[in-house]
């Protein structure tokens, strides 16, 4: 069975071992991970980031996408869900690919850290600082939720560490499950 995973950049992924999903299954991933990491396909919408990624000439070897290409610059067009927001996006990708029937969602953890803003690029160029108020995520769950919604033979496991937010509009999907980060360390190593 193919699997794929889907990285936001929210900080409950920190620690998890990229290149090891790398091995296991298609990668998916957001914005700024590109600095650290690339996965097989990455995805940015908002323009600061987009430019930065294009510019940076990451794009004319690494599959990417985003809403406004630069001329040149090996960046593809989003088709997929295009008013959505990275994360959403990059999970619509990775459902639309026919053989992929489970996908692991890491990183997508919605709420702030103690009321601040929740992001592993926090303090660096195109995000917020990490003492700023938490982002709203609403957008965000109702695009994630229209996504799982639309593929309902795929199996989406949402990796999250204990006592972390579950939305209430995420607990009934039939298709979705919120699965310990301990549980999935240990999936993914075994």
């Amino acid at each position: 069975m193919a699997i794929a995973f889907v990285l936001g950049n929210g900080t409950s992924r920190k620690g998890i071992d990229l290149d090891k999903l790398k091995t296991l299954g298609r990668v998916y991933g957001c914005n700024a991970l590109y600095r650290d990491f690339a996965p097989d396909v990455l995805i940015a919408t908002d323009d600061g980031i987009s430019q930065e990624i294009q510019k940076s000439g990451y794009a004319k070897i690494n599959e990417f996408y985003t809403r406004k290409p630069l001329p040149e610059s090996g960046a593809k067009k989003i088709t997929l869900n295009y008013g959505y927001s990275s994360g959403p996006i990059a999970l619509s990708y990775a459902s639309a690919i026919s053989n992929i029937k489970t996908i692991y969602i890491l990183g997508f953890d919605y709420s702030g850290v103690s009321s601040k803003f929740n992001n592993m690029y926090a303090d660096t160029a195109h995000y917020k600082k990490s003492s700023d108020a938490e982002t709203y995520y609403g957008n965000w769950v109702d695009q994630t939720l229209t996504v799982i919604k639309h593929h309902p033979k795929v199996r989406y496991h949402r990796v999250i560490p204990e006592n972390a937010l579950i939305p209430n509009k995420l607990k009934q999907q039939e298709n979705l499950e919120h699965l310990d980060l301990a549980k999935f360390q240990t999936i993914i190593n075994n």
